[in-house]
C-alpha cells in the first residue's frame, strides 16, 4: 500500500511539472495564434486577398469571419473569440467601445464606400437620384428595393437616411426588402428577385449580371467609412502585425483595386 501511495505521488509530481514547464509554451503558441478578423461583409473579396497576401509575405495564416457589421458586434458582446473588428460604419465600432469590447485606442479608419443604385443588366436604365426623382414610377407596380435591414445592418441603415434625407422614405418604406447583409441584398438583384438594390459601389462591382444606374448624392448620407480596431484582450503580436498590414501600402493597393476610397 505504502509503495504504491509513493509511486501515485511521484507520477501526480511528474505530471504536476511536465505542465508547468508546458504553461510558458502553451502561452507562447497563444500568443502567435493566427488572428481571427470580423469583418463587414462588403470586405470579403478585399480581405481575403489581404490574407492571402499576408501568407505570401509572412508566412502566416489569418482566419476571416464575414457577416453585416450588427451580426459581429454581437457576437463579439456574446463572447464570441476574435482579434480583430473591421465595421461598415461608425454606429457598431462605438457600440463595441461603449460595451468595452474593442480598444477605441487602436482605431484607424483607411477606407471609405460610396452608395449606388443597382439594376439586373438586362433592365437596367440610368437615372438621377435627387429629391425630385420618382420612385414609384421607377419601380412599376409591385417593384421592390433591396438592401440591408434598416434598423441595423449598416448598407440599410445608410440606404434609409439617404432615402430620408431626399424626402422619399415614406413612399418608398413599403417596397423595401432588407436583407442580412449587404451580399445578401445584392444577391436579391443579381437573381431578379429584386426590381433594384441600393449597395455599396465596391460590391456592384464585382457582382454578375448587374449594373449600377445611379450613384446617391454624397451629401444625402454620411460617409460610409470603415473603421478597424483590435478586440479588448486580444491585441497579441500575431493581431498587431496583421492590424498593421491590413493599413499598409500593400493593403491599400488592394482597397484600391477594388473600388474603395482610401484615405
Amino acid at each position: 500500500m505504502q509503495l504504491f501511495r509513493r509511486l501515485f505521488l511521484r507520477g501526480a509530481a511528474a505530471l504536476l511539472a511536465a505542465a508547468f514547464l508546458a504553461a510558458p509554451f502553451a502561452g507562447a503558441r497563444a500568443q502567435d495564434a493566427a488572428p481571427t478578423v470580423f469583418a463587414a461583409a462588403s470586405l470579403t473579396n478585399a480581405f481575403q486577398d489581404i490574407g492571402k497576401l499576408y501568407k505570401e509575405k509572412v508566412g502566416k495564416d489569418v482566419t476571416f469571419s464575414f457577416a453585416a457589421s450588427s451580426a459581429l458586434a454581437k457576437q463579439l458582446e456574446a463572447g464570441a473569440p476574435a482579434a480583430i473588428f473591421a465595421s461598415a460604419d461608425l454606429k457598431w465600432m462605438d457600440y463595441t467601445d461603449d460595451k468595452g469590447l474593442t480598444l477605441k485606442a487602436t482605431r484607424v479608419t483607411p477606407i471609405g464606400n460610396s452608395l449606388v443604385l443597382i439594376m439586373p443588366a438586362d433592365k437596367a436604365k440610368d437615372v438621377k437620384i435627387d429629391k425630385s426623382f420618382d420612385w414609384l414610377a421607377f419601380l412599376g407596380p409591385g417593384g421592390k428595393i433591396s438592401t440591408g435591414l434598416t434598423d441595423s445592418v449598416p448598407i440599410g441603415v445608410y440606404a434609409k437616411t439617404a432615402l430620408t434625407n431626399l424626402g422619399q422614405w415614406d413612399k418608398v418604406r413599403e417596397r423595401i426588402v432588407g436583407a442580412e447583409s449587404v451580399r445578401a441584398a445584392l444577391a436579391l438583384v443579381e437573381r431578379g428577385e429584386a426590381t433594384a438594390g441600393i449597395v455599396y459601389s465596391t460590391d456592384a462591382a464585382i457582382a454578375k449580371n448587374v449594373k449600377v444606374v445611379a450613384t446617391f448624392p454624397a451629401d444625402s448620407h454620411p460617409p460610409v467609412e470603415y473603421p478597424f480596431e483590435i478586440v479588448k484582450g486580444q491585441d497579441t503580436p500575431a493581431a498587431k502585425a496583421f492590424f498593421d498590414f491590413l493599413t499598409g501600402a500593400e493593403a491599400k493597393a488592394v482597397y484600391a483595386k477594388y473600388g474603395f476610397i482610401v484615405k
